[in-house]
């Protein structure tokens, strides 16, 4: 899987991810400084699934002037974000057999939410 995890995300999140032979960009040292909006445009063009802790990340692909088809957002919900109470969503998240691409998703502790990102 393409990944493309936003600066939040935890390094250890991100090798585990990598350990399990995900393709993982990590915004904190692949894309270093660049802004929410420019970092779902190179998610897209990359065709990588944009992985946040961002609710940002939701209203701006909502917000695309030209909807997202090649990459999707998936926005991890847990409080506090550490590692420890991440992993299992991740785990959910790997395990599921879901087409990321195009959505806008939710994960949490109760499951995962999608939302198709194309506008009508």
């Amino acid at each position: 899987m393409r990944l493309l995890a936003d600066e939040n995300f935890p390094k250890p999140i991100v090798d585990a991810l990598r350990a399990d032979s995900s393709d993982v960009l990590w915004a904190r040292t692949d894309c270093r400084g660049w802004k929410d909006p420019v970092l779902l445009d190179f998610a897209e063009s990359e065709a990588r699934i944009m992985l946040t802790l961002d609710k940002d990340f939701w209203q701006i692909a909502v917000q695309r002037r030209v909807s997202l088809k090649r990459s999707g957002v998936v926005l991890f919900r847990v409080h506090p974000a550490t590692p420890e109470n991440l992993r299992p969503l991740v785990r959910i998240f790997v395990a599921a057999d879901r087409t990321w691409a195009g959505h806008i998703s939710i994960v949490t502790a109760d499951g995962i939410q999608m939302l198709a990102a194309r506008r009508s």
